[in-house]
C-alpha cells in the first residue's frame, strides 16, 4: 500500500489544491474495472475514449464533463420478466467511470455503435496561451530576425 503524506505541502502552496487532489488519488486503488475502455490519439490534438457497453441503450447512458472531469455513467432500465435467462454472461450493472481531463479538453460528440461508445475529445489551446514568433530588431537598423518559441534574456 503506497500512500504519501501531502499535509506539508498544503501548508506552504497556494493554488495547487487541485494537483495535490490528484496526486492523493492517483495513488489510491481503482474499484471495478468495469467497463473497460481504450483511449486513442486520433489527430495531432484529438482523442477519443471507446467503452465496451454491450448491451446498453443510448438513454440509459449519460455523459458529463464538469471542471476538468469526464464522468460516464449507465444504469440499466429494468427488463420485462418474459423470458428465462439460462446464463447471463453479459453484465448489465450500472457503473460509473471517471476520466481526469486536461485543461483546454473539450468533448466533441459521442456516438454508440456495435456495443461500443465513442467519445471524441479536441485539446483547444487559445490563442493567448500557444507559443508566438517574436521580433528582434537590431539596434538603429530596420532590420528584423524571427525567433520561435519563448524569449531567452543573456
Amino acid at each position: 500500500m503506497r500512500h504519501f503524506d501531502l499535509t506539508p505541502l498544503y501548508r506552504s502552496t497556494v493554488g495547487f489544491d487541485r494537483l495535490f487532489s490528484m496526486l492523493d488519488s492517483g495513488t489510491e486503488q481503482q474499484g471495478s474495472a468495469y467497463p473497460p475502455y481504450n483511449i486513442e490519439r486520433t489527430g495531432e490534438s484529438a482523442y477519443r475514449i471507446s467503452m465496451a457497453v454491450a448491451g446498453f441503450k443510448e438513454d440509459e447512458l449519460t455523459i458529463e464533463a464538469k471542471e476538468h472531469v469526464l464522468t460516464v455513467s449507465g444504469e440499466k432500465k429494468p427488463e420485462s420478466d418474459e423470458k428465462e435467462v439460462l446464463y447471463r454472461g453479459i453484465a448489465s450493472r450500472a457503473f460509473e467511470r471517471r476520466f481526469q481531463i486536461a485543461e483546454y479538453v473539450k468533448v466533441i460528440g459521442a456516438s454508440l455503435e456495435h456495443g461500443l461508445l465513442h467519445i471524441g475529445l479536441i485539446r483547444e489551446i487559445p490563442e493567448a496561451k500557444k507559443p508566438r514568433k517574436i521580433n528582434i530588431t537590431a539596434g538603429d537598423k530596420k532590420e528584423h530576425k524571427q525567433i520561435e518559441g519563448e524569449t531567452v534574456a543573456h
